[in-house]
């Protein structure tokens, strides 16, 4: 625990007390108003979405996200709460399970709606760019990141305490020992009063060592999160991927490199935390794309954005659901891709690049769809 010193009426210096809490609230409220103040591993910027928010039977303290679209569960306790010591990891293991396989769609609108309207906004995506005007931010990336995190259940859960116990840090070392796909945020906010001021010493604590690390370069290539130009980092992972999701990643890259060949749009590829890369085709206009294609050890398949379909390629909505076979929805997987649905899929990227559409699928007029699986690629 970090100590803070200050003279005494002698003229000796002798470390401060900390001061209590009045209560957890106090606390929470403090985290609420002043989130920056946390020593997050990585240092994300967070927007609180909401405090006391309900997910399943209890009560989140507070839901915040990253500007990266990863969510973010803090739980407050002080000390002599008997529930600091282990019933907390309980508690907000409890939160991440409910909200993972939520539909972002459902989180805005249900779960947080009267708490984003409680600040003014009626989005997620506006709470994050009204409290962030300074950094340029990508409503489309922010929107994959997001559906990313619930789909996954890749969040972060921070715990906040006055003091932490020796049995929490034991426990929170073990988790992040055997998972990767949350990241556990264990915090100390200590209170002194110096003077007539209030200060306030936040620090991480560290449970120790993983025994299996990263090498430097990969923790700094996996921190970084950066987007590369085209599609050769995806082509790459795809070499790495098990063998019975190659034919499918095959064909939705030979199809997004055929896009790639209009000036209007162009590819980019993410390899994010978890083993997880995308690919992304975007519009150059508004760096906006209607479909993600997603790649980690579990799974291969695309997402589509009804929001962005909506706003640049409206005309190509029926046909996409019509080879869809359903409406289409925001975090939903496709893992079965047919060659009617990439040729309409190409259709839309042309309307929405505003290039001349071609043929709908089940009309001919000599229009080339992607190769099919038994096709060379």
């Amino acid at each position: 625990m970090t100590l803070v010193w200050g003279l005494d009426h002698a003229g000796a210096w002798k470390p401060l007390a900390a001061s209590p809490y009045a209560a957890e609230k106090v606390l929470q409220d403090l985290v609420a108003q002043s989130p920056q103040m946390l020593p997050l591993a990585g240092s994300p910027r967070l927007t609180v979405l909401g405090t006391e928010v309900q997910l399943g039977a209890g009560r989140a303290d507070i839901v915040a996200v990253e500007s990266s679209g990863r969510l973010v569960v803090i739980e407050i306790k002080l000390a002599d709460n008997p529930e600091a010591r282990r019933a907390v990891v309980s508690q907000i293991l409890s939160y991440a399970a409910y909200l993972q396989g939520l539909d972002p769609q459902y989180l805005q609108s249900a779960t947080l709606a009267v708490h984003l309207s409680r600040q003014g906004n009626s989005t997620i995506w506006e709470a994050v760019h009204n409290d962030d005007q300074e950094t340029a931010l990508d409503e489309a990336a922010f929107a994959d990141g997001l559906a990313a995190s619930l789909s996954a259940g890749a969040f972060r859960l921070v715990i906040v305490l006055d003091q932490v116990p020796d049995e929490l840090v034991q426990l929170v070392g073990y988790l992040e020992l055997v998972t990767d796909k949350v990241i556990i945020d264990l915090l100390t906010i200590s209170s002194y009063e110096v003077g007539s001021s209030k200060v306030l010493i936040p620090q991480r604590i560290d449970p120790g060592r993983r025994q299996a690390e990263l090498s430097s370069a990969e923790a700094t290539a996996r921190q970084a999160n950066a987007a590369q130009p085209g599609s050769q980092d995806f082509r790459a992972a795809i070499a790495e991927a098990p063998s019975e999701f190659r034919p499918l990643l095959e064909r939705l890259l030979t199809w997004a490199d055929s896009l790639n060949t209009s000036p209007m749009i162009k590819l980019e590829t993410y390899r994010g935390k978890n083993q997880i890369t995308t690919l992304l085709p975007r519009i150059r206009s508004d760096n906006a794309g209607l479909v993600t294609i997603y790649l980690d050890p579990k799974t291969a398949c695309i997402q589509l954005w009804p929001s962005v379909f909506q706003r640049r390629a409206p005309a190509s909505i029926l046909a996409v659901n019509r080879e869809l076979g359903v409406e289409m929805a925001a975090g939903r997987r496709i893992h079965e891709v047919s060659d009617g649905l990439l040729a309409a899929l190409t259709s839309a990227y042309e309307e929405a690049a505003g290039a001349p559409r071609s043929v709908p699928s089940g009309e001919s007029r000599g229009r080339t769809t992607p190769p099919s699986a038994s096709q060379p690629t």
